[in-house]
């Protein structure tokens, strides 16, 4: 059902005034059949969130988008308002043609997620939303199969994040590591070669190391401030650094992700 709305604080629109605390607590991120809710910003974002077959809840439109969306989803609320309502709402600062209210999809399980993939993007401790978002759209991009997350890292459907990643947080799998697992036990029992992202001088040098196309990799990312935790680096079956010049350390973590997962995924820079 559609509804004009004319005044930005009519209370009906609060959600999509919501923060992501507000809309999903730590432990409804952490829930495997589903709760709490998150916000598709754009109308490619919600398209994205529909073809991965989230539920909407409610969408905040433009006419055009309104009607358009009204005969996909009859029975769902769609609040329709001008420019400065729509600027006013988001606090983005720009007048979306579409936004969309979603209840978030079920956690998937690690073990499920490795089993049923062979390439894999681990992300530990990468608090930052906008590096996770990049890292998401590279990895959608260049045919990764899944990401699995620590418990200190992001959310991939946080507003930022999803902005970022442009709706394929949605499309790309995602699991939750809980805080009794082990990532190299996991990565051990299911046939994972773990190649840590490293700027160390150590580290192999990304343009000599190469992966087999019928192996199983997983390339661990950590954060942009502290990097991969000691224990993982040990634990993994390679140190993999990209070569810098002109005396820069290293590259933004997103960047780096980009490169790495171009030069080992499924069809590049393999034998």
């Amino acid at each position: 059902m559609i509804h004009s709305v004319a005044n930005a604080l009519d209370e009906r629109l609060d959600p999509f005034r919501w923060r992501d605390r507000q809309l999903a607590s730590k432990s409804d991120r952490r829930e495997t059949v589903g709760a709490g809710l998150f916000v598709a910003e754009g109308d490619l974002v919600v398209d994205r969130a529909l073809q991965a077959g989230c539920t909407p809840q409610a969408l905040l439109c433009d006419d055009d988008m309104a009607a358009r969306f009204h005969s996909q989803l009859p029975h769902v609320d769609i609040f329709c308002g001008n420019e400065d309502l729509r600027r006013d709402v988001t606090g983005l600062g720009v007048p979306l043609r579409a936004v969309g209210l979603f209840q978030r999809p079920p956690l998937r399980d690690v073990s499920e997620l490795l089993h049923s993939g062979s390439r894999i993007v681990v992300a530990e401790s990468l608090d930052n939303p906008t590096n996770l978002g990049a890292i998401i759209r590279s990895a959608a991009a260049l045919g990764w199969h899944g990401l699995v997350l620590s418990a200190g890292s992001a959310d991939p459907l946080a507003r930022r994040a999803l902005r970022v990643s442009m709706g394929t947080g949605l499309t790309l799998p995602f699991a939750r590591l809980q805080d009794d697992e082990s990532l190299h036990e996991l990565l051990t029992t299911h046939g994972y070669r773990s190649v840590a992202l490293t700027p160390h001088h150590t580290g192999v040098s990304l343009q000599q190391y190469t992966v087999r196309a019928d192996e199983k990799v997983a390339v661990l990312l950590g954060s942009e401030r502290d990097g991969l935790a000691t224990e993982t680096i040990f634990h993994a079956t390679d140190m993999v650094r990209i070569p810098m010049h002109a005396h820069v350390d290293s590259l933004n973590v997103g960047a780096a992700a980009a490169i790495v997962l171009y030069a080992l995924g499924p069809q590049t820079n393999s034998y």
